[in-house]
């Protein structure tokens, strides 16, 4: 199964998150950006957002994504005014991640938010997508799982927030398979964190390779570093938590 980001490419460009999972063959999932929400509500403004989120769960949709990061960073007490107009970045962000998160709250079930931080392309800051900067957030939205992506090199701080709150996941992708040492990623990513926190996945994106390199690659590093952590009798089952099972269990899979 693929779940796949819809605020990428934008639509109308590239290939859907349909049609993606039919070249795959197999099933395939959607997640809703929260920023293309916004974009596409023009001036119906922060009550479209709100009606967009409460209504994804029946929409089929199986989680929220926001790339604030990319949008002035998370540090969001620090965001000035943008001068932009044609994307939803600056302060502005803040306040529709906000009303995003309430609506989505509010329903009593709400989806999983995956959470861009760490490296990226080069129109990030990246000192402002460290994922502690999300504490305030978090702290409020307790009832939302939160799912940290990519992390690096912030793999620590990300492992910490999610040994500390019951309501944090992470994973490794972009990390894994684009650094040079994907085992001692694993390993700093389960120094603090269980292996119940940590999630497979790849980033996978324009290069078809990088579907397989990451399910490569993510493999081996875990058949390096779990029974190194754990010992034999208890790595393969760890290993099937982080590369399956959590993710059927976060975002309600196993009846899809």
């Amino acid at each position: 199964m693929l779940l796949v980001d819809d605020g990428y490419p934008p639509p109308g460009e590239g290939t859907s998150w349909d049609e993606l999972g039919e070249l795959a063959g197999c099933n395939a999932r959607p997640l809703m950006r929260i920023e293309r929400v916004a974009e596409q509500a023009g001036e119906m403004g922060l009550g479209r957002v709100r009606a967009e989120i409460e209504s994804a769960r029946e929409s089929g949709f199986v989680a929220l994504k926001t790339i604030a990061a990319y949008r002035g960073g998370l540090d969001f007490d620090a965001l000035a005014p943008s001068v932009r107009t044609d994307r939803i970045e600056g302060a502005r962000i803040k306040f529709v991640l906000l009303a995003a998160l309430e609506a989505n709250e509010a329903t009593g079930n709400p989806l999983p938010v995956q959470v861009h931080t760490g490296f990226g392309d080069s129109d990030l800051f990246l000192p402002r997508a460290n994922p502690g900067y999300l504490k305030g957030l978090i702290e409020r939205f307790r009832d939302t799982p939160f799912v940290l992506l990519h992390c690096y090199p912030f793999v620590r701080e990300a492992g910490w927030l999610a040994h500390v709150y019951g309501n944090v996941y992470f994973d490794l992708s972009l990390t894994i398979p684009h650094v040079a040492r994907p085992a001692e990623m694993v390993r700093q990513a389960l120094e603090l964190a269980p292996v119940s926190k940590l999630l497979y996945a790849s980033d996978a994106a324009r290069t078809p390779e990088l579907y397989y390199l990451a399910a490569k690659w993510w493999r081996e590093a875990l058949a390096e570093v779990l029974p190194e952590l754990l010992g034999a009798d208890d790595a393969a089952g760890a290993g099937e938590r982080i590369l399956r099972e959590n993710a059927l269990d976060l975002y309600d899979l196993r009846r899809r």
